[in-house]
């Protein structure tokens, strides 16, 4: 087991577990200086991230503030900018943390784009959609939210001449739990390599809030169930993901609902077939 553990971790680039305070700031500060550096070899000088009022966006929309300002003070270019954007479905469930985690993130620009329209005007075309159980269309139409929103994501970015940032982590990659080419798609993603516990270490080291830095992740993305737990989800926890992937040991479920997982999903890490 140890061996397969290893092999998936070395394939997610997963980072090593953290011994202090030195190697969270560390990190924070190569991570900042990654993002710096996909902003100077693109030639642009703007960063578009949605913000869900999960703790990986949070800590992604913190890492790209600090970003941007530090890239102003060390030019004297006020071009460069953050612009994070609220991407509801309608009304979101928890829309007061979102919106403290703009606060917090205390962005450059503050968008907004209710995808509510967008998602069912798409939906009424779709003959495919029609018929289908329930929990399928359900499911479907949970995937054209996340696609719908990145979308909306590079309209801005495009608009702006900008970068869209992502916000996926080894704990998410290991499970692929991101929609393809939604969620899944972007220019840049500052978390990768980092385990569920270390992308809130780095929140908490930026100083964000502890609620918002231990709120129960959900994609929230199916009517039926909204605000579901990820790990309810995974069928494991995040703690026992977090370890496979630091080569701990793990229960024996676990560990095989995490690697069977990881082969199910590998096509969404890897690029389009081609002859």
């Amino acid at each position: 087991m140890k061996s397969i553990q290893h092999a998936i971790a070395s394939e997610l680039n997963v980072q090593p577990p953290f011994n202090g305070p030195e190697d969270i700031q560390a990190e924070i500060q190569r991570r900042i200086r990654f993002i710096q550096d996909c902003l100077r070899e693109s030639g642009m000088k703007t960063l578009v991230l949605g913000i869900s009022g999960g703790v990986d966006s949070l800590t992604a929309g913190m890492l790209c503030q600090r970003a941007v300002e530090d890239l102003r003070a060390q030019t004297g270019d006020d071009a460069y900018r953050f612009l994070a954007v609220r991407l509801p479905y309608n009304v979101q469930g928890d829309e007061s943390d979102a919106q403290a985690s703009m606060d917090v993130i205390a962005p450059d620009e503050r968008h907004t784009v209710n995808i509510g329209p967008a998602v069912k005007a798409l939906a009424a075309e779709t003959a495919a959609l029609e018929g289908l159980p329930a929990g399928t269309a359900d499911f479907a139409l949970g995937n054209t939210k996340a696609r719908i929103r990145m979308v909306a994501q590079y309209t801005i970015a495009n608009a702006r001449q900008g970068l869209v940032v992502g916000t996926d982590h080894a704990a998410e990659a290991v499970m692929g739990f991101f929609t393809k080419f939604g969620d899944g798609a972007c220019d840049l993603a500052p978390l990768t390599g980092l385990v569920k516990n270390q992308v809130r270490a780095v929140a908490r080291a930026l100083g964000a809030p502890e609620e918002l830095v231990m709120k129960t992740p959900t994609a929230d993305l199916e009517d039926l169930a909204p605000g579901k737990p990820d790990e309810h989800a995974h069928g494991v926890a995040y703690q026992d993901i977090d370890a496979f992937l630091h080569g701990h040991p793990v229960h024996e479920e676990a560990a095989a609902t995490i690697q069977r997982t990881f082969e199910k999903t590998r096509h969404k890490r890897e690029l389009p077939k081609t002859p």
